[in-house]
């Protein structure tokens, strides 16, 4: 089971990798000691910073609100579905009921 982390401690986390980059030897490198320090996976940490750069408009993709309002928009789409086929079995069932040829 994945463990829930709040947004400020991610962003603290994704703070510590933007501010300590420059005293390692490489990103990796100072992705893997912030979240051994932090006792963080090093991809979770480094999906964090990758993340934020999307946000911030430093690399492309998705930004987290995009995200979030697409899984929305999908969840709601998925419900108006279901209730449209719950419709169509009802409305079928009380056309066959209302039909004086089948009773």
């Amino acid at each position: 089971m994945p463990k829930k982390y709040d947004d400020q401690f991610k962003a603290r986390a994704v703070q510590l990798v933007i501010d300590h980059t420059a005293e390692y030897d490489s990103r990796t490198a100072c992705i893997a000691a912030v979240a051994k320090r932090l006792g963080v996976a090093v991809e979770t940490l480094r999906r964090w910073v990758a993340q934020s750069e999307v946000d911030t408009g430093q690399r492309d993709g998705l930004s987290t609100d995009a995200v979030r309002e697409l899984r929305e928009l999908k969840r709601k789409n998925r419900e108006l579905e279901e209730t449209i086929e719950i419709l169509k079995a009802a409305t079928s069932f009380f056309a066959r009921e209302s039909d004086p040829r089948h009773r």
